[in-house]
């Protein structure tokens, strides 16, 4: 275009025009470079809230030990007791006695002696105060009598706590963008339901992370000798409850004449019977003789 040759008016215009496209272009420029710093600036913050949840390191300590002890009732009370001086808490625990072998033997007529040999075991589970976790195992070694197996495990969560905070960092940033397009008739509402509730499951997750880092779980079994016991019990032989030989004896003849009185009583009932079949008995023996009487011929 040959400017030389415009008209002032013409001139002018194009000029304006000029100057409107030069001031849009680096409007937009100005723009693009804005969100390039702030995404520049949100990868630093990103990087540096990684930065600092990996500078605590989120380690799980679970442990377990096995041990034998004189007492396990006492041994139970006794644990109870240095848990509660160094902040824990006992979250299960039971005790039961297995027997392994038992007899009875007479003791007198109506008694017996019975004889057991048992086994008796607990089971304990605590959670302890992470930094006293080494203190409480080494108190717990020195009260048993023997040690059969000690053991403890460090499980380090710090990656999957950081993805929870970045997930519920994203999580939450969605939400914001979500509630500004929401609308009543989009389906906008139930996706921000969806990711505010994943967002308090990861939220959730760290908070167990952090309790499980802060106590340790520790489960301990302990047992003790085996131990005899016994016990007069009743005798639950019946046989050993009747009377001696001769009483029964006398007893026995008694029962019998009531019996033999009891029978004569129930026949004396059936008298009608008894005339009715000697009747027949006699009759029948009447004619057999009468029949086979010889008869005299006369000549």
């Amino acid at each position: 275009m040959d400017f030389c040759n415009l008209k002032p008016k013409e001139m002018k215009k194009n000029l304006f025009c000029i100057a409107i496209v030069i001031i849009l272009f680096g409007c937009n420029a100005d723009k693009k470079e804005s969100y390039a710093d702030g995404a520049s600036q949100e990868v630093v913050l990103t990087d540096q809230s990684a930065t600092d949840t990996l500078a605590t390191p989120k380690i799980i300590k679970t442990a377990g030990m096995q041990f034998r002890v004189k007492d396990v009732q006492q041994a139970k009370e006794t644990l109870s007791s240095h848990l509660k001086s160094q902040g824990g808490t006992v979250i299960e625990f039971s005790i039961q006695s297995h027997i392994q072998e038992s007899t009875k033997v007479a003791y007198s007529l109506d008694s017996l002696k019975e004889i057991s040999s048992y086994r008796k075991t607990g089971m304990l589970v605590a959670k302890v105060p992470s930094d006293k976790l080494d203190e409480f195992t080494n108190t717990v070694a020195k009260m048993a009598v023997f040690v059969d197996s000690q053991d403890m495990k460090l499980d380090d969560q710090s990656i999957a706590y950081l993805a929870n905070k970045l997930k519920a960092q994203n999580r939450t940033e969605a939400i914001k963008q979500i509630n500004k397009t929401a609308t009543r008739k989009s389906n906008n509402v139930e996706t921000s339901l969806y990711v505010k509730d994943g967002l308090v499951d990861k939220k959730i997750e760290n908070i167990s992370i952090d309790d499980r880092v802060k106590f340790s779980t520790i489960t301990l079994s302990f047992y003790q000798n085996n131990t005899i016991q016994t016990h007069i019990i009743a005798n639950d032989n019946l046989y050993n409850y009747k009377p001696g030989f001769f009483k029964r004896l006398g007893l026995n003849l008694i029962d019998g004449w009531n019996y033999f009185k009891e029978l004569i009583l129930v026949l004396s009932h059936l008298w009608m019977f008894f005339i009715a079949g000697f009747a027949v008995f006699f009759g029948v023996k009447y004619y057999l003789r009468s029949k086979n009487k010889p008869q005299n011929i006369s000549k």
